[in-house]
């Protein structure tokens, strides 16, 4: 998949490794979707196939904060996207967690996806020194 990286963000090792984290998540989502798509036999759906949208909708939310944060000269507005950025990563980690719990193998990669975050949250802190 093709993602249209302004130039000035595309050498970003935080840049880089928030599109790495999307297109895992993207890739998780949908092996964990295609396990939980069915219905019980009693009828009801299988809840953890939200927390598999989820990662999604917070992943896609990581990069556009990093451009914000690059692209503000007042620190306190820094600020505010450093900390959506931290809150984006926490809830990461909570979908992530929640869907070692679900029925498909597709959880199984899961620990590939934390690990990627934790080397993300070194990235931020690294990042944040830097601006």
């Amino acid at each position: 998949m093709n993602y249209n990286i302004p130039s000035h963000l595309s050498e970003l090792p935080i840049y880089q490794k928030a599109m790495d984290i999307l297109v895992l998540s993207r890739s998780i989502s949908t092996y964990i979707g295609q396990d939980l798509s069915y219905l019980r036999s009693d009828g009801t759906e299988d809840t953890h196939i939200y927390f598999s949208g989820d990662i999604i909708q917070q992943s896609e939310s990581l990069a556009p904060e990093i451009e914000k944060a690059q692209a503000e000269h007042c620190s306190d507005k820094k600020h505010k996207h450093f900390a959506s950025l931290e809150r984006l990563v926490h809830r990461l980690h909570l979908n992530c967690n929640r869907l070692q719990h679900c029925n498909s193998n597709g959880k199984d990669y899961l620990p590939i996806l934390q690990s990627e975050l934790k080397k993300f949250k070194r990235l931020q802190r690294h990042w944040m020194m830097t601006l």
